[in-house]
């Protein structure tokens, strides 16, 4: 379903250039949960928004279904394939409704029946219609994510692109969105990709996963080896250990 080769990423400004991302490859198939971790600034949502067509500054190969990716997208990439953010209060428009927010894509691809659409996505998402005419400051962090996803699957498409949907939540919340994400998944036939820090959000969700430093990837490997631990790079290893919380013996280990 996608496909990517020799990937780079840079950034310049008067002064600087900056190498995001290099020569990242990797194959997600059909109906698959794909991982990208690594600490902050290893690069991982840089390929997320290259992929997804929100920088421009990349070089490489990419496609979706075989179509392959340029600059500029068309507007059946962008039914095909949507992103739910991080923030799931900055990314939705504080002034408008809950109705607005899932009608506007609609409108701009030219769905019909509107009203069918947008009160079934809210029941996919686990939300009733008295949420539908609310602004998002009237609605938790948990409900404003349920709507960010919401508004990328009412297009229908066969992606998700996923950048750290949980990461901005309660945990509590986490595990429920989570649990909705695995279900839609299921439900609706799609393929994925995950963005996160998070180990155990990883092992939960992914069939496979690439792990990223400085903006390359150190390793590939499935998510049966990293619950048994089975990994070859030490940076993996590293980001094993600090996924158990402090630990006295795991500090020491770290550090030697």
């Amino acid at each position: 379903m996608i496909v990517i080769e020799d990937l780079h990423v840079t950034f310049r400004t008067e002064r600087h250039v900056v190498q995001a991302v290099k020569g990242v490859s990797l194959h997600v198939r059909e109906g698959e949960v794909y991982g990208l971790v690594g600490e902050s600034g290893s690069g991982k949502s840089t390929v997320l928004r290259a992929l997804a067509g929100l920088d421009g500054a990349w070089d490489g190969r990419m496609t979706v279904a075989g179509e392959r990716l340029g600059k500029r997208r068309s507007g059946h990439f962008h039914r095909r394939v949507q992103m739910v953010f991080q923030d799931p209060y900055g990314s939705l428009h504080p002034r408008h409704t809950v109705d607005r927010t899932l009608s506007e894509p609609l409108k701009i691809h030219h769905f019909d029946d509107h009203d069918g659409r947008i009160r079934r996505v809210l029941r996919e998402v686990g939300l009733d219609d008295s949420f539908r005419f609310r602004y998002p400051h009237q609605l938790s962090g948990g409900q404003r994510q349920r709507v960010a996803i919401a508004r990328a699957i009412i297009l229908e498409p066969r992606v998700l692109l996923l950048d750290e949907p949980t990461s901005a939540l309660d945990v509590s919340v986490q595990a429920e969105i989570l649990n909705l994400l695995g279900r839609l998944k299921r439900d609706l036939g799609l393929t994925m990709i995950l963005v996160s820090h998070n180990l155990a959000v990883v092992a939960h969700m992914c069939d496979c996963m690439s792990v990223m430093r400085h903006g390359e990837v150190v390793e590939q490997l499935t998510v049966d080896q990293l619950r048994d631990g089975t990994v070859q790079e030490p940076y993996t290893r590293q980001l094993l250990l600090a996924a158990k919380g402090y630990d006295r013996a795991v500090v020491e280990e770290l550090l030697v």
